[in-house]
C-alpha cells in the first residue's frame, strides 16, 4: 500500500460509493463491480490508512507538503541538521 494523501482520498471515495451503493452492484453483470462490492470495507480501510500515512509523509499526489513545518534547522549553510529543542509534531 501506498501513503499518500491524493490516491488514499481518491481510493476512499471510491469505497463509500461500493458501500452504499453495493446492492445495485451486486445486481449488476458485471463481474468487476460484483467483485469490488465484496471487498467494499478492505478497501474502505486501505483508502483511510493510505491518506493518514500520507498525512504523516507530507504527501499530496506525490507533491511534498509542508504542513507542519520542520523541527531541524540549519545553524550554517551546508553543516549538519541540528534538532530544534522542545520542538514536536502534533502527530506521526
Amino acid at each position: 500500500m501506498f501513503g499518500d494523501m491524493g490516491h488514499g482520498g481518491l481510493l476512499c471515495v471510491l469505497a463509500i460509493y461500493l458501500v452504499f451503493w453495493s446492492d445495485k452492484l451486486k445486481a449488476s453483470g458485471d463481474y468487476t463491480w460484483k467483485m469490488m462490492a465484496q471487498y467494499r470495507y478492505l478497501v474502505v480501510l486501505m483508502g483511510f490508512f493510505a491518506f493518514y500515512c500520507g498525512s504523516i509523509y507530507n504527501e499530496f499526489l506525490s507533491i511534498p507538503t509542508n504542513i507542519f513545518g520542520s523541527c531541524y534547522e540549519d545553524p550554517e549553510e551546508g553543516s549538519i541538521m541540528v534538532k530544534t529543542e522542545g520542538c514536536t509534531y502534533p502527530y506521526g
